[in-house]
């Protein structure tokens, strides 16, 4: 997941197109809450034309017009934004992937109720992304994942977390620091996604 901070960096091309090397198990997320529509579709419109040789997902958050512009896979809605309905009739229907980020039971609640096809649900830990805000627990994600939704956790993920995260029914992990502030953004997603493996 990429944000202001991340789409300043000199090295934001070769960092994503190592991250998006690992294949059709990892995404990437064009995240600009602060952003203009102009940057988060050249952001979502580089990540597209990086993820596309090795077959790496695309999502845009907050802009379903912009992800199906940029040739996105899926758009990731904030909670109380658009309803999903809305969203379907601007992507081109539910073979496009509508996400909902949650930060509560009770939204994921409504959200999985609604329809979307998956939660991202945080934040688990304390993130420097969300600085003061103290992490919800994997409780969080233990509750959203009985809704029968696939559920990602964000919020502090690193590798070692991942496996947590897992264990505690989450389906995939989202992070920035962990693979973007990473010696290694190629290896950095690989391990994350190997916390998502089942042991053995």
């Amino acid at each position: 997941m990429a944000d202001e901070r991340i789409a300043a960096r000199d090295d934001l091309g070769i960092r994503a197109a190592a991250i998006a090397a690992v294949g059709p198990t990892v995404a990437l997320v064009a995240r600009l809450p602060g952003g203009s529509g102009d940057a988060l579709t050249a952001l979502a419109a580089r990540f597209v034309a990086l993820a596309a040789p090795p077959m790496a997902s695309v999502f845009v958050t907050g802009r379903a017009d912009i992800a199906r512009a940029s040739g996105a896979h899926g758009v990731i809605a904030r909670h109380g934004d658009i309803p999903l309905a809305d969203l379907r009739r601007i992507t081109g229907g539910p073979d496009y992937l509508h996400l909902r980020s949650v930060h509560s039971l009770a939204e994921a609640e409504a959200a999985a109720a609604e329809g979307f096809d998956a939660l991202v649900v945080g934040t688990i830990w304390e993130s420097a992304t969300h600085p003061g805000r103290p992490g919800a627990g994997l409780g969080l994600i233990e509750a959203t994942a009985q809704l029968g939704c696939p559920v990602y956790a964000i919020g502090g993920v690193t590798s070692a977390r991942s496996r947590e995260a897992r264990d505690a029914g989450a389906w995939g992990v989202a992070a920035i620091a962990a693979v973007w502030d990473a010696g290694d953004s190629y290896e950095a997603a690989l391990e994350l996604v190997a916390g998502m493996m089942d042991d053995g």
